[in-house]
Parts: C-alpha cells; structure tokens; sequence
C-alpha cells in the first residue's frame, strides 16, 4: 500500500506546480534526519582522497548522473514522508555530505525546489571531507544564526549549531519565546576499535553538552534539539544525561528492536534526537520505514537500508541509514 502511495504521490508532483501541501498540520512541528552515506559530489575537488574516490574518474566511478540520481532519491523520500507524516518537515538534518552544492542539489535540482528549504552549511575539518548541515522551512522560520562548534581534540566533523526564529505569523509564533536551537551531529565512527573510537564519542558528546548548556544558562527554558549519527546505541553510559537537562527519546524504540542501522541481521539504533527536557514529553520519535529505501537482505533474512555501494560496488542505493522523524506538539 505505501508503495502505491509513494508512486501516486510521484506522478502527481512531477506535473504539479503548488507549492504548499494542501491540509498540512499546523499543530506539530516535524524535524528529520538523515546520513546520507558517503554524499560527495561528483567533481574531484583535490580535498581529500575520498573526494578523488567519489569523482567521475576515481574507484568509486561516481558520475554526474549517479550523483543526480542520489538527489532525486533522496528528494523523493522526503516527499513520501511529507506525505506519510502529514506535512513536509520544517527542519532537516543532514550528515555526510561533503559541501554545500550537494546539499543545495538536493535542494534545488529536485522536486524540494517548489518548497521553500533554506541552507545552513560549514565546511569542516574532518579527514574524510564529509560535513553535516541543516535545512529548513522559510515560511516556518524566518532568521537563524548558526556557528560550527569545532571539536579541538582531533579532526572530525564539526557539530552545527542553529538557532531559528519562527516567522512573522508563521507556526509556532505563539509558543512565547518564538526560537528554536538545533545541533546536528556525526560522532566519530567505530573505526580503529574501541580503545581508540570510543574516547573520541565521548569528547564528541561532552562537547555538544557543553554547548547545550551554554544555551541554556543564556536563555533559561531553552528548547533544544539535538539530533544525529551518534555511532553508539542508547544503553551505553554515554547516554546517561542524568542531571544535564536533556532527555533521549530514541531509548524507547531501541528497547523495542528498533534501529537505523542493520549489521549482521541486527538492528542498532545509532540516530537519535536529544531534546531539552522542557520538550521531551512533547516529542515523539520514529523510525523512517521507506519501503523504496530498503532490500531484501540475502544473508540474514529481513529487510536492510538499501545503500549506495556495497564495497566499491555500485548498487544504486541511497544510504545504509534509515531516516529518523520527530513531531514536536506546539505548546
């Protein structure tokens, strides 16, 4: 049945030319995010070696129509969720992208260009040349002030930090202190074994925590949303945010079985949304289960991310993360 949806809700976008979803609900806001997977562009910049692997002429073989493809793959997701959740989201978290013309390709050479997304995007310092970045609703909110949070122990991705003001009449005006803040992060992956990875999630979390009660202590009663590509799963002490004002809705659903990512036949629960805990009751977490997104795994029986390489292989996947989705009741 979704998949029937997802292709009446195709045909009808690629001739339609509103620009609003008719019957939208106004009395949530929706906040997404997603890793992409490895989402270069398709020009060798002369970065990093893995903007020379993911070039037309590199290992990967990865080509402007590839590229372009991923885009509308990715764009298409965001409309069945439009369509699945209610409403297209007000705010997106991305992570690994490598700069701001893959997000903005996203954006706007894909059927997202008739919504009205805004762009928030720093180059980092990470190895691998991959960033994180942030979109979202213009009609929603109209300012924001953004800093990348650098993380000074070692190269890796810098935590985005994004404060949005609503719009002049837009949803959510009346909540009083009419603003949001947002961190996206991609914590340091599990590469090098534990002993080396792990104290480096650990700097990683101390740094957003740091910066989340920065914000607090400037503006008591803070709404803060923290959402990311943790590479660790809930029940690991990292997690315990006890006494720090923040809550992990993911906890929950992780207890249940349910996940992001499948290793081995498994699912770990590695994206997750950290919200103030002014909100955290307010808030509702979900996995996005996109049926186009997933494939048959032939190894351990279910279903997997369908991802865009296996190996150097290319398999015409979007990514090996499942998206994750957060309605926040207006109060």
């Amino acid at each position: 049945m979704r998949r029937l949806v997802y292709l009446i809700l195709t045909m009808l976008l690629v001739g339609c030319p509103c620009t609003s979803w008719a019957g939208e609900r106004v009395d949530t806001l929706s906040v997404m995010f997603w890793n992409l997977e490895n989402f270069f562009d398709y020009r060798d910049g002369g970065t990093s070696v893995s903007d020379r692997e993911f070039s037309s002429f590199g290992e990967r073989h990865w080509t402007k129509s590839r590229f372009y493809a991923k885009c509308n793959a990715v764009a298409k997701a965001i409309l069945w969720a439009g369509s699945e959740y209610g409403r297209m989201p007000d705010v997106i978290g991305f992570a690994e992208v490598e700069n701001r013309f893959v997000v903005s390709s996203v954006v706007g050479a894909t059927l997202l260009r008739k919504y009205d997304y805004g762009i928030v995007h720093y180059d980092s310092s990470d190895p691998r040349g991959i960033d994180v970045a942030l979109i979202y609703r213009k009609s929603v909110f109209g300012s924001h002030t953004s800093k990348p949070m650098r993380i000074k122990e070692f190269r890796t991705r810098d935590i985005l930090y994004v404060r949005l003001e609503y719009a002049e009449g837009g949803r959510g005006e009346e909540d009083g202190d009419g603003c949001l803040h947002f961190l996206v992060n991609h914590h340091p992956s599990k590469f090098g074994g534990a002993a080396i990875s792990a104290p480096r999630r650990k700097v990683a979390m101390r740094t957003m925590l740091e910066v989340c009660d920065s914000i607090r202590k400037s503006e008591p009663g803070a709404k803060i949303i923290c959402m990311g590509d943790f590479n660790d799963v809930p029940d690991n002490p990292l997690f315990d945010f006890s006494g720090t004002g923040m809550v992990n809705i993911a906890g929950p659903l992780a207890e249940k079985g349910e996940g992001t990512i499948r290793y081995q036949g498994k699912r770990d629960m590695i994206d997750m949304f950290i919200v103030s805990r002014c909100i955290a009751k307010h808030a509702e977490m979900e996995v996005c289960r996109i049926p186009f997104l997933t494939v048959w795994d032939s190894t351990y029986s279910g279903e997997k991310p369908f991802r865009t390489y296996s190996g150097p292989r290319y398999i015409g996947g979007v990514s090996d993360h499942c998206p994750i989705w957060m309605e926040l009741a207006m109060q």
